[in-house]
This record gives C-alpha cells, structure tokens and sequence, in this order.
C-alpha cells in the first residue's frame, strides 16, 4: 500500500510537471508571436487544454509566468550559442558564429518568421511590462554578448581578426544589430534582414585582417 501511494504521488507530480511545461512552451509560442502585453492567458489554456483555476496552481500571476517564460526562453537560447559558439569540432571561431546564423534562420522560418526572439519582443514593450523585467532582458543580453565576445577572443587567438578590434565592443555591436535584423525578418516574413546583417558583421572583421 505504502508503495503503491508513492507510484500515485510520482505520478501525480510527474503530470503536474508536464502540465507546467507545456503551458510554458504554449506561453513561448504565444509571446514570441505576439509579445507580452497582446498575450492571452485564455487562448493559452485552451490550446494546452487546461482550466484556469489550474494556470494559478502553477502560476502567481501572468507576470510571474511571463517571468517564467523568460527564463526558460534563456536556458534554450543559452544552450543553442554555447552549442554553436563553443564547438570544438569546428576549426574557424568566424564560422561557429555563422553556424548560430544558419540555425536561427531555419527556425525562423521553419514558424514562417511569425515568431521573433522573445527578448527582442519584450524589449519593444519595455515601458509597459512589469517592474523588474527590464533588468531581467538586460542580464540576459549581457549573459549572450558574453558568449559572443569570447568566441571573438578565440577568432583573435587564431588570427582570424585584427588583434586590436575590440571584442566587448564587437559583441555588443552583434547583439543590437542582430536583433534588429531578427524583428525585421519577422516583420517582411523573409531571411533577408539577417543575411545582410551577418554578411556585413562577418565582412568588417575579416576585412580588418592585415
């Protein structure tokens, strides 16, 4: 009996688990596509196909799910940049940057670039989210113009950059133009804005090289 009730708790909390994170992944989609403020909670517990007593089980409020959702959104990204930035198997830094490009260009379009990055949406909202996400967005960019910047420092290493480019410059540099790029592709429904942009990025650091 005793055992039998810990399978029933184990199965319980599993389910719940699996409620949550499909109301998040439901939440990415929807933000992504929308942004914060025209998100609908109710068009996300439908398409999940939970009621809305249970979104306030797993959720305080739409701000802590929105909060929820950004961190979420960053463990995937963060883990999509260390899996192109940081690839050993690949000889040129330069190329493990165009790696992250081509990646991000198919899953946008693989949505037919209805959906954007969710820090990118967000950003665009910034005076009408909740106190304290426009710190969160800022981390995370930090976090991401980290990951850049150190993928510029070992192109430097290789000598696929002049030494005396700034790599924290470049990086931010990155970040505002490749959102820009993503928020127009999204907005003209083609890879084009994206193409230009790292063709550009790519061109001003080789051309550098003496």
């Amino acid at each position: 009996m005793v055992e039998m009730s810990k399978l029933n708790t184990q199965s319980i909390i599993k389910k719940g688990n699996n409620t949550k994170a499909a109301l998040i992944r439901s939440g990415v989609e929807m933000m992504t596509t929308y942004g914060y403020i025209s998100s609908n909670i109710d068009s996300i517990l439908k398409q999940v196909g939970v009621p809305k007593g249970s979104f306030y089980y797993y959720f305080k409020s739409k701000e802590d799910f929105g909060r929820q959702i950004i961190d979420n959104y960053d463990s995937f990204f963060a883990h999509k940049l260390d899996k192109h930035l940081t690839n050993e198997a690949t000889d040129s830094s330069l190329d493990c940057i165009i790696s992250f490009y081509q990646d991000a260009k198919k899953g946008m379009a693989k949505y037919n670039f209805d959906r954007g990055c969710l820090i990118g949406e967000l950003i665009q909202e910034e005076s009408l989210l909740p106190d304290g996400y426009s710190m969160i967005l800022e981390n995370i960019l930090k976090s991401w113009q980290k990951k850049v910047e150190m993928c510029l420092r070992k192109a430097q290493e290789k000598g696929e950059i002049k030494e005396n480019l700034n790599c924290t410059e470049l990086a931010n540099f990155f970040w505002i133009g490749w959102e820009g790029a993503v928020t127009r592709a999204k907005l003209i429904k083609k890879s084009e804005p994206l193409d230009i942009f790292i063709k550009l990025f790519l061109s001003g650091l080789t051309s550098s090289v003496a």
